[in-house]
């Protein structure tokens, strides 16, 4: 009960940074970090902010404009206790994350129970990067159509939303991908300029040490939700946010709905 106190003492100071800025970051203080317990919990969904740009075709790999937001962006998903964890982080704190699942890992819907509310909340929003995280330049057009276009659909029926975010494993893509990607919905290839480092094992202090080096205002940063590490410096991270200044945003606060995706009827409105 004390560290959920104080990363919600952490996550108002976060949520207060953005306050006065408007549009100009991107982020509405009325969307910010909510230092209550109504995190955790469905609401109704925020409607688009003015000047919510819409999802753009091609590459990116950095917020927009100027501001002080901070996109953590996290993927994979082959730890269901790493993924459990991250979803009582963002309900502790009240951190906006956009995750990039791939399907095949049952981390996602064993964890659907915590995941949903945040996702229809807006506190989370989604990105495909493909079913099985196989390298897209690889394959065949027929393939990385079913490799994206799976996960598409696995996003959909599971979660309810559409996305127009999608990440190439390892970061690799070429023209042909990025056609295919947009072809089947997924017209955002979003890449990043900032990383964790943890597509490795590290400890604590190494996952921190990078964190230092790329948290900066307009930054995409990178993680993963695989390996333990990350559960271990939640407080760190929070502080690190505050001490920079910086706000949370989803990718979809940025570009697109303001959701975790545009809402389906299909999919379960929440998953037990």
């Amino acid at each position: 009960m004390e560290r959920r106190r104080f990363l919600l003492f952490l996550a108002a100071g976060v949520a207060g940074t953005a306050v006065g800025r408007g549009t100009a970051g991107l982020v509405d203080p009325a969307r910010a970090a909510v230092p209550t317990a109504a995190a955790a919990e469905p609401v109704v969904a925020p409607s688009p902010l003015p000047g919510v740009l819409p999802a753009p075709t091609g590459v990116v790999d950095r917020l927009p404009g100027e501001g002080s937001s901070l996109a953590l962006t996290l993927d994979d998903g082959t730890s269901s206790e790493v993924v459990r964890s991250v979803c009582e982080f963002a309900e502790d704190s009240g951190v906006r994350l956009t995750l990039f699942p791939n399907g095949r890992y049952s981390s996602w819907e064993e964890n659907g129970d915590r995941l949903q509310p945040l996702i229809d909340s807006g506190q989370v929003a989604l990105g495909n990067h493909t079913w099985s995280h196989l390298d897209l330049t690889t394959l065949s057009k027929d393939e990385v159509a079913e490799e994206i276009g799976r996960n598409r659909d696995w996003i959909e029926d599971t979660f309810g939303v559409r996305t127009p975010f999608m990440r190439p494993p390892f970061g690799s893509h070429d023209a042909r991908v990025d056609r295919i990607s947009a072809d089947l919905g997924h017209p955002t290839i979003v890449m990043w300029n900032g990383t964790l480092e943890d597509n490795r094992l590290l400890t604590p202090g190494e996952l921190m040490a990078a964190a230092r080096e790329w948290f900066a205002a307009q930054s995409v940063i990178v993680g993963h939700v695989n390996q333990p590490t990350i559960t271990e410096v939640y407080d760190e991270l929070v502080e690190l946010i505050a001490e920079r200044g910086l706000q949370t945003v989803t990718l979809a606060d940025v570009w697109g709905t303001g959701l975790g995706g545009v809402r389906t009827t299909s999919g379960s409105a929440a998953l037990t």
